[in-house]
């Protein structure tokens, strides 16, 4: 069975073909980083991930690039709050720092590139500036719009008419626009003190008062660009001017995704991206997840309470692009999920290196069951990647297992070699989960041990005023790729 997936863009369940039969490239609208992740956030992330890790198991090589909007009126409504900094830069910056943290705790594969919308406005003029020579975009006061009626296939990822669509952008725009549809590519002067207010819960703003954001010099004008046109600049700049996937949140179909097509393809004349997915909203108590309705879990919270498999296990049992809501309850139902396949794993493993595993022993029924569970899964990914039905058949295997390891005093090794290599290979390397020794003295938990006792004796070398030493302890670990932070409780290792 080959991959098909849901195209937002056609409506169909379509085979994925992409332009070239051994890459993918992959762009993912990132985080507006004004504030710490959410649960709601990691679902989009995961299941992004899943996508990238089952592509690569496909054997597609995958470019995969994730933006941060760090130019925004909701970063520049925090600046001076919370000790977050004095600038839209300084709050980018923390959040961004928060935000890869969150990623990697989360265990998420890297992407290729994480650009930001602040290295990129040249990027984004010169777009715009061949937005206006084509006749595709004008000025207006120092601004400048897209006019939705000069591209034809305005509103065919939405399927919506053009004349039906509500208007775009802030009241105090509509003067300068031709149509109240038109979108802003580039914004006069910085942030307006209502638009700060809008985001500290409508706060009124003293103008004298207001932090102001970071503004560049253009052709038409000194000012900030618009929101649409960062992500096209950006997937054009690291991808290609035409892309295979193109993955958000279901949020972001309108107006964002529909403007980055019509801006993109007026520009260069070609399909912008072939396949668009688009993943469905976290939802608690019946609404959507989200900072403004302050329903959510931050992820470094969940991670700090649960821990990284649960919270995966959680964010997978639910396909992409079905309704997911988050509760105790269901929270609670993927940690018993993954404490089964945990458990598993690990009586494999003890069995498996136990004398009471036999070469010449065979369990039939054990090893039809290992195979099913290959097919399944594979043919639940190939399923428009139906993360549901791929953890529903590791979960097969679990019971499989333990009906072999409970009904039998002697075991199959090969069959017990084989559960743990599923396991590794499609929870691990697939669903992103990390399986570990249970005592904890496996690889990692050994080289845990050996970093420590390096720290424990580069401290000793400082008590004894050998700072060169303690240097040169401190660098090859670096080396290594082991970070190392000293805190006011002692150094700290992050692998």
């Amino acid at each position: 069975m080959t991959l098909t997936v849901t195209n937002t863009l056609t409506g169909e369940r379509e085979p994925f073909e992409p332009q070239d039969p051994d890459s993918v490239l992959l762009y993912f609208c990132g985080l507006t980083v004004s504030d710490d992740a959410h649960l709601g956030h990691a679902r989009s992330w995961v299941h992004v991930d899943v996508m990238h890790r089952w592509l690569e198991h496909l054997g597609y090589d995958v470019r995969h690039v994730e933006n941060f909007t760090d130019v925004n009126e909701k970063i520049v409504a925090r600046v001076g709050q919370d000790a977050l900094g004095e600038t839209e830069a300084d709050v980018a910056e923390h959040f961004i720092s928060s935000v890869i943290e969150d990623m990697r705790g989360l265990n998420l594969l890297r992407a290729d590139v994480y650009p930001r919308v602040s290295e990129h406005v040249p990027d984004i003029v010169s777009l715009i500036e061949t937005l206006l020579e084509k006749g595709y975009a004008y000025e207006a006061n120092g601004s400048v719009y897209f006019d939705v009626t000069a591209f034809e296939d305005y509103g065919k990822l939405s399927n919506q008419d053009v004349a039906e669509m509500e208007s775009q952008g802030a009241e105090d725009e509509l003067a300068d626009k031709r149509h109240p549809q038109d979108f802003a590519l580039w914004k006069d002067d910085g942030v307006s003190p209502d638009a700060i207010g809008e985001h500290r819960d409508g706060d009124n703003v003293d103008p004298e008062l207001a932090p102001e954001g970071e503004t560049w010099e253009a052709p038409w004008g000194e000012g900030r660009p618009g929101w649409h046109i960062e992500c096209s600049a950006m997937s054009m700049s690291h991808l290609d001017d035409s892309i295979d996937v193109h993955v958000g949140g279901q949020d972001l179909v309108f107006p964002h995704h529909e403007n980055e097509i019509a801006q993109s393809e007026a520009a260069t004349g070609e399909r912008f991206a072939k396949y668009w997915m688009h993943v469905r909203l976290l939802e608690t108590e019946g609404e959507k997840m989200s900072t403004s309705l302050e329903n959510f879990f931050t992820v470094s919270n969940a991670l700090e309470e649960f821990g990284v498999n649960p919270i995966r296990m959680f964010l997978v049992s639910t396909a992409y692009n079905r309704r997911q809501t988050y509760s105790e309850e269901t929270l609670s139902e993927a940690i018993e999920r993954w404490e089964s396949l945990e458990r598993a794993y690990d009586r494999a493993v003890d069995a498996c290196d136990s004398p009471d595993a036999y070469a010449t022993l065979t369990d039939e029924a054990y090893r039809t069951v290992i195979d099913d569970t290959r097919r399944s899964f594979t043919g639940a990914m190939n399923d428009d990647f139906n993360t549901r039905r791929a953890v529903a058949s590791l979960l097969e295997l679990t019971n499989a297992l333990n009906t072999h390891l409970d009904e039998h005093d002697r075991y199959d090794y090969r069959a017990l070699r084989e559960t743990i290599e599923a396991f590794e290979e499609l929870g691990g390397d697939v669903l992103g989960f990390v399986f570990e020794d249970e005592e904890g003295t496996g690889e990692a938990g050994l080289a845990e041990e050996v970093v420590q006792l390096v720290l424990d004796v580069r401290e000793a070398e400082r008590d004894r005023g050998n700072y060169d030493r303690a240097d040169d302890l401190r660098a090859e670990l670096e080396g290594l790729g082991i970070e190392i932070q000293d805190t006011d409780d002692g150094p700290q290792a992050r692998f």
